[in-house]
């Protein structure tokens, strides 16, 4: 190991396990306010936590449309959550995230994550439903 001119140890990229496709590398020119979400992302899909509960959500649109599944808005809604952004207004600011595409997963990497009104709609459905949204 040798040292760097920040003071660190070199010890090479910290590869997450839910996308092998990220390395994690201190460079000053690429960042993210959000990049810490990457290891709750992690912790959370060792947990299943997220993907469990959107297997009990059932998915009421119809088509084939949809860019995203019901698994990315969730995602999406509660990582932005945990970093602070208080309402879904700030997605349309947070779709183009490299650090929010990697949470959402699927599409997202390239596409980018949902925007600020198909999160309100994905929100809204799940939210002011008077039946329960498990599909249990």
């Amino acid at each position: 190991m040798t040292a760097n001119a920040a003071g660190e140890a070199e010890t090479g990229p910290l590869r997450l396990h839910f996308d092998r496709t990220i390395k994690l590398v201190f460079q000053g020119s690429s960042i993210s306010s959000d990049s810490g979400l990457l290891l709750h992302r992690e912790l959370d899909d060792a947990l299943g936590l997220t993907d469990m509960a959107a297997e009990m959500l059932f998915d009421p649109r119809t088509g084939r449309n949809g860019q995203h599944q019901l698994g990315g808005f969730l995602h999406q809604s509660v990582f932005s959550r945990l970093a602070g952004w208080e309402d879904v207004n700030d997605a349309d600011r947070l779709r183009f995230d490299p650090v929010m595409r990697q949470i959402v997963g699927g599409k997202a990497v390239k596409r980018g994550a949902a925007s600020a009104s198909a999160m309100a709609r994905f929100e809204t459905e799940m939210l002011r439903q008077d039946e329960p949204v498990c599909s249990c």
